[in-house]
């Protein structure tokens, strides 16, 4: 078997004299007695996009959750750091102040509540982000259903409204948990789109996702996990070329 499906490889760091745009270091999160992340650490440059893969219960989303200092998992031990910033010491909404937004698997859309207001709702806190039409110029088929109740659209459609609503804040680091669930090809490939025009943008993204070939070809790096730790980091080209870590770890 391919000596690099069988080596555990740490974490990439950035260049010599070069510090990263965003950093986890030695991250462990418990729910509960659970030791769900163990001792995870990658590094990202300004405006790439990372896919964080693995089996299911590898710990990805509950990294992601990590990062975006969530109530659950607890962080016992690591570093966060964004653009120089401790994010570790915060709470989730001092966090997305910073400019870390999570986007969750349920998109959690409020029901009630129009396309418009959805984004408006995003804005009130500190650390405004787009402007309503600046949004609406990179997701058309929102601005069309502005007046529509959010949870009436489509699964993609809804998709596209929780990752604008991301936008509408302040926002430097966007995650994606489950970005393709449930959708249609056709709308898998309207959200890329929209991931591509984002990363032009020069905002870093990690992206968590099942499909993983799909998240790969839209990755730059990948960081796969194995039973909450780093089993490989490098280039998504590097596991896109590798069937036999795509087998070891990801069982594709």
């Amino acid at each position: 078997m391919n000596a690099m499906v069988m080596e555990r490889k740490p974490a990439a760091t950035a260049a010599a004299g070069e510090r990263a745009f965003f950093s986890v270091r030695n991250l462990h999160g418990y729910y509960g007695d659970s030791y769900i992340v163990q001792g995870v650490s990658f590094d990202i440059q300004k405006g790439r996009i990372l896919a964080l893969l693995g089996r299911n219960g590898a710990g990805k989303t509950s990294t992601l959750r990590l990062i975006a200092r969530a109530d659950m998992p607890t962080l016992k031990e690591g570093e966060i750091w964004l653009d120089g910033q401790a994010i570790h010491p915060l709470h989730g909404y001092r966090a997305a102040q910073a400019g870390i937004q999570l986007v969750q698997e349920d998109r959690r859309i409020i029901a009630g509540l129009s396309v418009e207001e959805n984004l408006i709702l995003a804005q009130v806190a500190p650390g405004r982000g787009w402007e309503l039409e600046r949004i609406y110029s990179h997701f058309p088929r929102l601005a069309e259903r502005r007046t529509q109740e959010g949870i009436t659209l489509s699964g993609g459609e809804q998709q596209m409204l929780a990752i604008a609503r991301a936008l509408a804040r302040d926002i430097k680091l966007l995650l994606l948990d489950e970005p393709y669930e449930g959708l249609a090809p056709t709308v898998v490939q309207e959200i890329e789109r929209i991931l591509h025009e984002i990363k032009a943008l020069g905002i870093t993204t990690i992206i968590v996702e099942q499909n993983a070939v799909a998240a790969l070809r839209l990755a730059d790096d990948a960081v796969i996990l194995d039973t909450g730790e780093v089993a490989f980091t490098g280039t998504a080209k590097e596991v896109l070329d590798n069937a036999d870590l795509r087998h070891e770890y990801l069982a594709i």
